[in-house]
């Protein structure tokens, strides 16, 4: 468990964010708009256990993630992080930048799908919260940079060097990763980093639009189809689809695949229970 702790379980006391629930759709708003959102150490802790607490409530069936204000996220706080980071020992360090990794993981890892709103700016950390996401909803203010080696550090930050080569190519994440420069949403759009362009200020409500037709939808249809695409991404086909066949067979045993067969042979929609 990392010394970065964030709040108590069952708390709405976090720190920088806003959550609520209502419909089966979480909303997590990161909420510090006169710093562009910046993540402090508290932030990044309070994300990693909310998506924990959320991935715990049977009742989340998708998660919208958002930005309050100006831009989606400006990446860790200068003075918060960077400044701090200057004086911890290599132990301390690695403990922190294990945290950050964390959050990604909760992101890929959690039983929902996530939809990211992206508006204005996403930079370093928090365009790698936006990759983390199972989508990505933006409008054409959004602009997306990896900014790791312009501080000097490896482009390769909380997992970039791992997803961002699986969203859009080998060639493009090179770049990106490498060179640290600003995509905007019209590129962005080109090589697949962004799953759907709407109209300027739009981003939040269609987002939320999507989130709303997954919840509706086979949830547990949905988690399982989300764990295979992260775990299968290294598998060799052999065990991907020996993979497939048990997590279908597991599915075919479930109350939403009857309920389909049953929904079909009266002409009605089909009433998903996520069972």
């Amino acid at each position: 468990m990392s010394p970065f702790t964030g709040s108590v379980a069952r708390t709405s006391d976090w720190h920088h964010l806003r959550c609520t629930v209502a419909d089966g759709v979480a909303t997590i708003t990161l909420a510090r708009p006169e710093k562009l959102n910046a993540l402090t150490f508290g932030a990044y802790a309070d994300l990693r256990d909310l998506l924990a607490e959320l991935s715990r409530e049977r009742s989340v069936r998708a998660l919208v993630l958002a930005g309050q204000g100006r831009g989606f996220c400006s990446g860790g706080d200068v003075d918060e992080i960077i400044g701090a980071t200057l004086s911890m020992d290599t132990a301390r360090l690695l403990d922190f930048n294990r945290m950050t990794g964390q959050v990604v993981r909760a992101l890929r890892e959690c039983p929902f799908p996530v939809i990211a709103a992206v508006h204005g700016v996403a930079a370093g950390a928090g365009a790698v919260l936006a990759l983390a996401a199972d989508f990505r909803v933006a409008d054409p203010t959004a602009r997306f940079a990896f900014l790791f080696t312009r501080v000097g550090l490896s482009g390769g930050d909380m997992g970039a060097a791992y997803l961002l080569p699986r969203v859009v190519g080998l060639g493009h994440a090179t770049r990106l990763l490498m060179l640290g420069e600003p995509v905007r949403a019209p590129e962005a759009e080109r090589i697949g980093l962004i799953s759907e362009l709407t109209e300027e200020g739009r981003a939040d409500k269609a987002a939320h639009a999507l989130a709303r037709r997954l919840a509706e939808g086979p949830a547990l249809a949905y988690a399982q189809t989300k764990a295979l695409l992260t775990a299968e991404l290294d598998m060799p086909l052999a065990a991907s689809v020996e993979l497939d066949a048990s997590t279908q067979a597991l599915l075919m045993h479930g109350e939403d695949y009857a309920e389909f067969h049953a929904a079909f042979t009266e002409k009605r929609p089909p009433k998903w229970r996520g069972r």
